[in-house]
Parts: structure tokens; C-alpha cells; sequence
């Protein structure tokens, strides 16, 4: 029978042990656990399995057991907009209680004075960061689609790293008090398949000092200062169409976002999942065309079309009938008159899935560990995006590659990863772990089954088949993911009994640009309860125009986004879908 085993002596409690070790990497697509050794380390120092592999340790130093709290989080108080029409200045709002949710199972009174915390982490997702003077961006077919261009892109590093910061000014975590274990991005970290943005990203999370601009070192090239009313232009008179809103002009915004700012990197381990954006031009387009590549690092970039043109384009993206981007590049081509010079720059050519797993190995990149964040040169030698890692005894993390190299946003797993999956999930069953999936899309947007390339005759395997498969197995508590950016609870459940939660968390680009904590506990009532926590950046809900430091600028980043035209209301979710108590049994 699968179990999570719970020690409750003090000499081996589990939130000492979580607290003073990170989680441990396991060997991708091949299922070889490494266990963490017996002995405790010190905060920031190496420690090793008995295998002598490196374990991620936490630079937190160990601490006694902390009661649950709620500052810093949405049970505390939430960016709310201030009482008007228009555009709307941010201000403290009210809390979003927590949820008890018994869709799976019933909650059993007393269970709080009974329950032993076994492991807590922070989902990030769909950061999201934005080179925004890339020429392949295609801001154009904004009035197509609201996400083509958001008027607060040009701030998502600052923003990301407030986020950072947030993570690291948490007590531990908000309902136990158990100290947080890890954080795992579950994908489109990136925006643009671009190594500019994945340096970006790697030095948000691990830390290091960011330069948020490409092209030209000295200035801003992009369509917040063409002077064309599509766009807000921050600096320019110009009654453009964000200032008709209510849009403010700010001088010394352009300089200031592509400013350099620093990151003080997580002070916890961290792990990474690959989302559409990290693995295709413009999240949507089959990667390897020397074309996007030529065009990406090139001096010419597109602002403005056609409204007809970008009607038919977006059309055909959206229903993915064009799935290689033979039309995108004729369009591109046919807008020769049209294209604006802007600087060359060749940092921002597209990244393979190799260099992507290169970089993350890197040591340099290293931050609180562990090197690789869950990759490993298994990965890099198998050509795989996918892995296992240790997060507590008798806690299994496998992370997913749910990316169609085929193309299209939407996603899917070939035969192999879906059979390895099945491997893994059969295997945790017999060594009693329970588990916890990670993969950047959700089951209702892996619709995808287009085949890759690089696999010809494989088939593709949709979210209805992941979902069969993981209710198949009674190890799963979880399938945390993104990609929809919004917050959505979804319970699941087979006749036998066997039931799971699918946890999608809303992203850190659009409004309410939130953050995840996920606890998972033991009721010792044959019950337990995964809570989950919204957080956001640690930036003030008010803003100050003139305030254009790295924090006055992450907290720009929230209020445009909330103001960004077009932009959907319901990425929130409803109470049940933020923060909760989801009980499941315990099998």
C-alpha cells in the first residue's frame, strides 16, 4: 500500500531535515533515485548523497517550527483598485479567506491539532520575460489580441525579481509553519525563445546583476517610442490609445526599464519546467528555421499592419493552421516598406532545448542549487526535457515536457515520456512514495497531437490520456501547472476510488501576476490536506511615478498590467480556485 512515511520524533523531525537539505535531483527519464544522505548540513554549505551526487542546500539556516501567518500573503491583503473610472491607481485590498474544499474526500474535525507537515514548495509560472525590442515579437496584432502586447512587458524582470524577493522575506510556509522546501517555475520562463531572456531569467532566480535591454547598449528601440498611437509611449505627448484611458507620461520610463537592476537570486533550491514559449518562436511556430533565427538577431523589426492582414493572421495562429509559420514569414516578408531599422543583436537568437539544459547546468547559474535545477547531462545525452526529483521521503516530484515540437501553443507528451511516465508512476507506487507532477500545460490545453519532427511516426498523447494515467495510479496528490494564467482548482476522480488535484496558478505577467505556495500534510486521520497559498511580488501596492527605482518599477508592473486594455478580469479564479484546503484520502 503507497504511503507517505511521517517521523515524529524531534531528533529526525521532518521540517529540520526539509529545512537544512534541498531536494534531491533524480537521473531523467531513467528512473534512478538518489536519496539524500543521513547527515544533516549546514546552511550554505555542500553536502553529498551516499553516492557522493551533490544535494541542493537551502542558504536559509536551520529554524524551530514556526506557527502558521499570513503576512505576505493574499490571506493578509491583495493589490485591489482604488474606488473610480478609467485607469485606476492600486491600494491595500481585502484578504482572500482560505477555502476547505472536500470534493475528494470528507475534512475530519480535530485534523489541525493531528497534522504532521510533510513537505512545502512555491510554484512560480509563466514569468514570462520580455525582450521587448525583439524584432520576431508581433506587438502589431494587439488589436487582434491583447496578448500580443501588454503596456507593462517592458518591466518584467523588475517585477520577477520582486517576486524573488517575496519568496525570500516568507517565514516558512503560511498554514503549517513547516519551512518551505523549493521552488519550481513550471514554464514560460521565457517570452520569446530568446538567450537574452533566458540569461535574464537564470540570473532572477540563482542571482546576479541584469541588464534588461538588447540592441543598442545606450537607449530603447521598440514600439513604446515609435510614435504610433497603437501603443502606450510613456515619455511622448502623443495622445496615443493607453493615454486616451487614462494612461500616464512618465519621463525617464524607457531608461529605466532597460536600466541594470540585481536579483538576490532564491535563497531556496529551485527547479525548472519547459513551457511553449521556452521551447518555440513566438510560442507557437516549429523551432530550427534558419529564417526566424536570421530575422531574430537582425536589424529590422515590424510595428505596425494592416488591421485585415492581422485579422487573418491571428485567425489562422489561433485554430493552428499554421503550425511551421510559412504565413507568418510571408507577411514578414510582404512588409518590407513597413519594417523599422533597430540595432542588430545577436543574443537574441533562438535557444535550442540543448542550449536551454546547457545553460541551466551551468555552475555559474548554480544560485541555491541544485546545478541543473531537476536537468541533468542524462538529459542533455537523451535529448529530454523531463526528470524525477526527491522532494521529501516518500515524496516523489517528476517534472513533464508537455511542449509539441510540431508546433502550435498548445501541448501534448510523445509514446516515449508518456511510457516513461508510466514507468516512473509504478515504481513510486512500489516504493511506497507518493507523488507530485509538475508540467507547464493544463489537461484541457493539451490538445495537441501534431507530430514532432524529430520523431516521425511517434503519436502524441493528449490531457485526456495524462489525466487517465495519473488517476491510474493512487501515488498522485497533485498535477501543478500553468500556461491557462489562470488560478483554477480542479478535482479528479476514478470509480475505484483513486483521486487527484490539478492546481493551475495564474501567471506573473497579467494581473493579478501571483505565485503559488503548495503544503502537503498528513492528518493521521486517514486524510490528507494539500493547502494552497497565493502570494505576490513584495513591490507596494501603491505607486509613485516618480518612484522609478528597481521597486518602484516592479510596482508599475502590477498596476499597468491591471490597467492593460483588453485584458481579461477572471485570471483570479473563484475562491475556491486561490487559496484552499484540498483534502484528499490517504491511500
Amino acid at each position: 500500500m503507497s504511503r507517505i512515511r511521517s517521523v515524529a520524533t524531534a531528533a529526525h523531525d521532518r521540517r529540520a531535515f526539509l529545512a537544512a537539505t534541498g531536494a534531491v535531483s533524480l537521473s531523467a527519464g531513467i528512473g534512478l533515485a538518489l536519496r539524500p544522505g543521513t547527515g544533516e548540513a549546514a546552511a550554505g554549505t555542500a553536502a553529498t548523497t551516499a553516492q557522493g551526487r551533490p544535494v541542493a542546500v537551502s542558504r536559509r539556516a536551520p529554524a524551530a517550527p514556526l506557527a502558521p501567518y499570513t503576512r505576505g500573503t493574499t490571506l493578509s491583503t491583495l493589490a485591489t483598485a482604488r474606488p473610480g473610472s478609467g485607469y485606476r491607481r492600486l491600494g491595500d485590498g481585502p484578504a482572500w479567506p482560505r477555502v476547505v474544499r472536500g470534493d475528494l474526500a470528507a475534512p475530519k474535525d480535530g485534523r489541525a491539532a493531528r497534522r504532521t507537515a510533510l513537505a512545502a514548495f512555491v510554484q512560480f509560472t509563466d514569468l514570462h520575460l520580455v525582450d521587448v525590442q525583439h524584432p520576431l515579437r508581433y506587438e502589431y496584432l494587439r488589436a487582434q489580441t491583447a496578448s500580443a502586447w501588454r503596456p507593462q512587458e517592458s518591466l518584467s524582470v523588475a517585477g520577477a525579481v520582486s517576486l524573488v524577493e517575496r519568496v525570500n522575506a516568507l517565514r516558512g510556509a503560511p498554514a503549517t509553519g513547516s519551512p518551505l522546501h523549493f521552488v519550481m517555475t513550471t514554464g514560460d520562463n521565457t517570452d520569446n525563445n530568446a538567450r537574452t531572456e533566458l540569461d535574464w531569467f537564470l540570473k532572477v532566480m540563482s542571482g546576479g546583476r541584469i541588464t534588461p535591454n538588447s540592441g543598442d547598449p545606450a537607449r530603447y528601440e521598440g514600439v513604446q517610442n515609435s510614435d504610433l498611437k497603437l501603443y502606450w509611449q510613456p515619455e511622448a505627448a502623443l495622445r496615443d490609445a493607453d493615454k486616451q484611458l487614462g494612461f500616464p507620461r512618465i519621463e525617464g520610463f524607457l531608461a529605466a526599464a532597460i536600466r541594470e537592476l540585481r536579483s538576490p537570486g532564491l535563497d531556496l533550491p529551485w527547479y525548472s519546467t519547459v513551457g511553449n514559449h521556452d521551447s518555440l518562436p513566438g510560442g507557437c511556430y516549429a523551432p530550427g528555421d534558419s529564417f526566424f533565427a536570421e530575422f531574430a538577431v537582425g536589424g529590422r523589426k515590424l510595428m505596425t499592419l494592416d488591421e485585415s492582414v492581422g485579422t487573418a493572421l491571428w485567425k489562422n495562429v489561433k485554430k493552428g493552421g499554421d503550425p511551421k509559420g510559412a504565413g507568418f514569414k510571408e507577411m514578414l516578408r510582404s512588409q518590407g516598406r513597413a519594417l523599422r531599422p533597430v540595432t542588430p543583436d545577436e543574443a537574441r537568437a533562438p535557444f535550442t532545448p540543448a542550449e536551454y539544459l546547457r545553460a541551466h547546468l551551468d555552475p555559474a547559474h548554480a544560485g541555491a542549487g541544485p546545478v541543473g535545477h531537476g536537468y541533468s547531462q542524462a538529459n542533455l545525452d537523451a535529448g529530454t526535457q523531463y526528470y524525477t526529483f526527491r522532494i521529501a521521503d516518500g515524496l516523489l516530484g517528476i517534472s513533464l515536457d508537455t511542449t509539441d515540437p510540431g508546433g502550435h501553443y498548445e501541448g501534448s507528451l510523445g509514446t516515449a515520456q508518456l511510457r516513461w511516465l508510466e514507468r516512473t508512476l509504478k515504481a513510486a507506487g512500489r516504493d511506497g512514495d507518493h507523488v507530485i507532477v509538475f508540467s507547464h500545460h493544463t489537461s484541457r490545453t493539451m490538445r495537441n497531437l501534431r507530430e514532432d519532427p524529430a520523431h516521425p511516426g511517434e503519436r502524441r498523447h493528449g490531457g485526456d490520456e495524462v489525466l487517465s494515467l495519473l488517476g491510474a495510479h493512487r501515488p498522485v496528490l497533485a498535477w501543478v501547472n500553468g500556461h491557462s494564467h489562470k488560478n483554477a482548482v480542479t478535482p479528479h476522480s476514478a470509480p475505484d476510488g483513486r483521486s487527484f488535484w490539478e492546481v493551475s496558478t495564474a501567471s506573473h505577467v497579467d494581473f493579478p501576476q501571483l505565485a503559488r505556495v503548495i503544503e502537503i500534510a498528513d492528518n493521521h486521520d486517514g486524510t490528507i490536506s494539500l493547502f494552497t497559498t497565493l502570494i505576490e511580488s513584495a513591490a507596494p501596492h501603491d505607486t509613485n511615478y516618480e518612484d522609478l527605482s528597481q521597486t518602484g518599477l516592479a510596482a508599475l508592473y502590477r498596476e499597468l498590467a491591471f490597467n492593460a486594455p483588453g485584458a481579461r478580469t477572471d485570471l483570479s479564479g473563484s475562491p475556491q480556485d486561490r487559496n484552499t484546503e484540498l483534502v484528499l484520502k490517504k491511500s
